[in-house]
């Protein structure tokens, strides 16, 4: 039985798993019954259809939370694996459980765009914990990805369509004005999860051409404990002196945001003139990446 076929029990409660999957929930539940809800706001993807569905017929947003995550379920469960199937479930009825049981407490104010942003900001942070911990609450985007294979629409393009649609049934139902503070919600929500994921701990590609390309190399793998990639290139060929040019070492290497200033500065320091460019990457596998911090 290969890994991906067997569920592994020590992963999903481990305390670092429980502990962000509850913090997750806790967060997206008191964003829903503090600000969405008790507002008629609603989000992107299942929450949003639940509020939306909840707001027209009244049916229990917990128990919409199950069922229309179902489908994501089974597809995780197909797709990704057992164990994150598993995971997700859990976390899934846990979310509805402190919906059912939470009370609807509204924060006060007249400042719709307040709500709005404080409300993404605490789905976001929610949706962030849960996948950090192992897990999802809301089920689209595997659904999208899945649908993606098959149609050949790419994942971006699927979520895009499924939540415009759901903006302008909520337009219909709920008000423009409400579908226009819907729109700033998820957006909020969006970016504070890909922050909450990704943190300082996101990975960036910066390439350095040089004169003083031994120089900086040495910079950045002495100095900067970097692991670097080397191109053999030419620099050169600028509009006023086309004819010119130099064999030269292209230097690439991967940083995190929190490097990006320091490491720039000092290559500039080095090399006033070099070429500096960043490019942010969505995923790094594999090489010497980061080296881990002795205590």
């Amino acid at each position: 039985m290969t890994q991906h076929d067997s569920i592994d029990w020590n992963r999903i409660f481990s305390w670092h798993s429980i502990l962000f999957t509850l913090a997750g929930v806790l967060s997206l539940a008191f964003a829903l019954q503090s600000f969405l809800i008790p507002k008629g706001f609603i989000d992107g993807g299942v929450v949003g259809m639940s509020i939306l569905i909840y707001k027209k017929w009244g049916i229990p947003i917990s128990l919409l939370l199950i069922i229309l995550n179902i489908p994501f379920v089974l597809i995780g469960y197909k797709k990704i694996g057992k164990s994150f199937a598993v995971q997700t479930s859990f976390a899934i009825l846990l979310l509805a459980i402190a919906m059912y049981v939470m009370p609807i407490i509204e924060v006060r104010t007249d400042q719709l765009v307040l709500v709005a942003l404080f409300g993404g900001f605490f789905i976001g942070l929610g949706i962030g914990l849960a996948i950090k911990g192992g897990c999802v609450l809301d089920g689209l985007e595997v659904i999208a990805d899945y649908t993606h294979k098959k149609s050949g629409f790419s994942t971006s393009e699927i979520v895009m369509l499924v939540n415009t649609t759901l903006f302008i049934i909520a337009a219909c139902f709920l008000g423009v004005e409400k579908a226009m503070y819907s729109i700033v919600t998820y957006f909020t929500a969006m970016k504070i999860s890909d922050y909450v994921v990704d943190g300082f701990e996101e990975y960036t590609a910066m390439t350095v051409i040089s004169g003083k390309h031994e120089a900086i190399k040495s910079i950045i793998v002495n100095d900067f404990n970097k692991a670097i990639s080397v191109y053999k290139g030419e620099r050169g060929y600028l509009p006023t002196s086309f004819d010119i040019k130099n064999d030269c070492d292209i230097v690439m290497t991967i940083v995190t945001r929190l490097e990006i200033h320091r490491m720039r500065n000092a290559i500039l320091e080095e090399d006033p003139h070099a070429f500096v460019f960043i490019q942010s990457i969505k995923e790094v596998t594999g090489g010497v990446i980061k080296q881990k911090v002795k205590h």
